[in-house]
């Protein structure tokens, strides 16, 4: 039996096994397929495996599985998680915790009350605006405001990696309205991407507020990404839609708090939420 915790960071969720003093499952992509589906598994948008660190800087190591088998980079909401179950479980006990992922070296900030992760930080380090960096077919140094046809419609695009790529699409219609699941694949699979995109459509709702749906590269609509939520307020400030700053981002499962000031790191700031304990039969 494989023990494994569920949790979810403002309802994008996942299933964690802590794997720093056993092995790893030998096929985790196959595993997250199982364990992620809604009505024959565990349900989530993917695996998490917390592994002992490559890079002696660091105090563990994850790697991400989408509910489609596919390996991501970096997740923000599931990086949140990971940094409360290691300190709650007493596997770290430090209130500062750098984390290995396949972005590079995260560290998260962690407000503790009674013993529990309360919010936590994280430094999602510098956005990659480059068209290398992102994953695009083109040359330039940047691709922000430009227009790409998916789905038949033309769509103003901001691209930005936090680690992993995102599209940011501001749209001047409701959000809540919009056919994300026409558009969102549309676009994440537009040949201009090498490996595919995540997708965000926004509104802006106030001064350095925004609403944010996201379809999520190998997941679907997820109810929040932490990743996308940076890339968002990065496109928002960079196309002056918002100013330097904290810009608070209302996603479908809660808020998410992020600061960016030019030639400077983001850092997101939100919850995260254990949901139950499980066994996983082998």
């Amino acid at each position: 039996m494989t023990e494994f915790v569920k949790m979810h960071g403002l309802g994008n969720d996942y299933i964690f096994i802590d794997c720093l003093d056993r092995e790893p499952p030998q096929q985790p992509g196959q595993l997250s397929v199982r364990m992620s589906d809604r009505h024959f598994g565990a349900g989530s948008d993917g695996l998490v495996l917390i592994l002992p660190p490559e890079n002696k800087a660091a105090h563990c190591r994850m790697r991400m599985f989408n509910s489609d088998g596919s390996e991501a980079e970096m997740c923000g909401n599931a990086i949140r998680c990971v940094a409360k179950l290691v300190y709650e479980r007493g596997r770290i006990a430090e209130k500062k915790i750098c984390v290995e992922t396949g972005a590079g070296l995260l560290s998260l900030d962690l407000q503790v009350e009674g013993g529990k992760v309360r919010s936590l930080r994280v430094d999602m380090g510098p956005p990659r605006l480059s068209p290398a960096e992102i994953g695009l077919r083109l040359q330039g140094e940047r691709f922000i405001g430009q227009t790409i046809q998916a789905g038949g419609r033309d769509f103003e695009v901001s691209c930005v990696s936090m680690g992993n790529p995102h599209a940011v699409i501001f749209l001047d219609e409701p959000v809540e309205e919009f056919p994300v699941s026409q558009y969102g694949p549309a676009v994440e699979n537009d040949p201009v991407f090498i490996n595919r995109t995540n997708v965000e459509f926004v509104n802006v709702r106030g001064e350095n507020k925004l609403r944010q749906r996201t379809w999520e590269r190998g997941s679907g609509e997820t109810l929040a990404c932490g990743t996308g939520a940076s890339a968002v307020a990065v496109a928002s400030i960079l196309t002056g839609r918002c100013s330097p700053g904290t810009v608070d981002i209302q996603l479908n499962g809660g808020w998410l708090s992020i600061h960016w000031q030019q030639g400077e790191n983001v850092f997101m700031t939100g919850p995260a939420e254990e949901v139950y304990t499980g066994c996983w039969p082998e």
